[in-house]
């Protein structure tokens, strides 16, 4: 009978619990798990959003291996990801280890470089920054000044105009460099003593034991930035003009998704293209997973 009871009881308070969850159980059951379905099921169609479904199995899927703008976009986002996610990842190592050692000024330092993290994927943001790039902008500007004479468009440049949004990236390493911050103050202080006594320097102690312990944090930072890396969006659509301009140099892969899906209208084939992505992000992620076990070091 007691059992009976606290059973009851206990379902009671599951049903609670689940009662004030309801709203997001709601909202990630219609705008997440049922679109997920609807865009599998349209990637094997034939569909322009006004008319109906037509189902076409694996055309378009077939389809892409004869797109060039395709094979353009997976080079640009390769591109892309392959040299911001690394650099903003030393960046960000490198400023947490900085700030570590602390100083008066440390939580405004902080918040300084956060702040770009904040509003680094803004539309506004990534507006000035299309303007700083421009002939006349900002940076051509500074670069008269200390005797560089230079007039080139960076952002209508085939060749730097993919570079304007690495740097826009880059910029926005705060998030990352506050992860590290958090697990470099997490290692135990008797680690750098034992070996300061053993006679261990800065740089010996930098590569035995920060880095180390530090492997499980930089594993996850890099999982975390390879996905916003291959997914891309904002910026390219705002400082290409969302073209992917000059010459599908700046065209990323999530840009030229939109551009199928929402301005070609062609809705299926933009769906077989999110879930080409999404099989790309999940073997790089499957890779990385794969091998950790060789370099991520976990001390249980």
């Amino acid at each position: 009978m007691k059992g009976y009871y606290s059973g009851r009881r206990q379902l009671k308070e599951d049903m609670a619990g689940y009662l004030f969850i309801s709203p997001w159980l709601i909202g990630f059951f219609f705008f997440s798990i049922i679109p997920i379905f609807m865009s599998l099921y349209f990637s094997f169609t034939n569909y322009d959003i006004l008319g109906s479904p037509v189902f076409s199995g694996l055309a378009n899927f077939k389809r892409m291996g004869t797109d060039s703008r395709f094979w353009k976009s997976l080079g640009v986002t390769f591109s892309y990801a392959f040299i911001s996610v690394p650099t903003r990842l030393v960046f960000a190592f490198f400023v947490a280890v900085l700030f570590k050692r602390g100083s008066r000024m440390i939580r405004f330092y902080q918040a300084a470089y956060y702040l770009p993290s904040l509003v680094g994927g803004s539309i506004a943001v990534a507006v000035i920054w299309r303007r700083m790039f421009t002939a006349d902008g900002v940076v051509n500007t500074f670069l008269q000044t200390i005797g560089i004479n230079s007039t080139v468009s960076w952002i209508g440049n085939a060749g730097t105009a993919l570079g304007v949004i690495i740097i826009l990236a880059v910029w926005q390493f705060g998030s990352s460099m506050l992860i590290f911050l958090a697990g470099l103050r997490q290692i135990p202080k008797t680690y750098y003593e034992a070996a300061s006594i053993d006679g261990a320097g800065y740089i010996t102690q930098f590569f035995n034991i920060t880095l180390p312990m530090m492997t499980p944090i930089i594993f996850f930072n890099l999982i975390m930035q390879l996905i916003n890396g291959f997914t891309v969006f904002s910026q390219a659509f705002i400082i290409s003009g969302g073209r992917g301009d000059p010459q599908d140099s700046t065209l990323v892969y999530a840009l030229y998704l939109y551009l199928r899906a929402f301005a070609y209208n062609e809705m299926g084939y933009g769906s077989a293209l999110a879930w080409v992505l999404v099989f790309i992000i999940a073997v790089f992620t499957a890779l990385i997973f794969k091998t950790s076990d060789r370099w991520v070091y976990y001390e249980s």
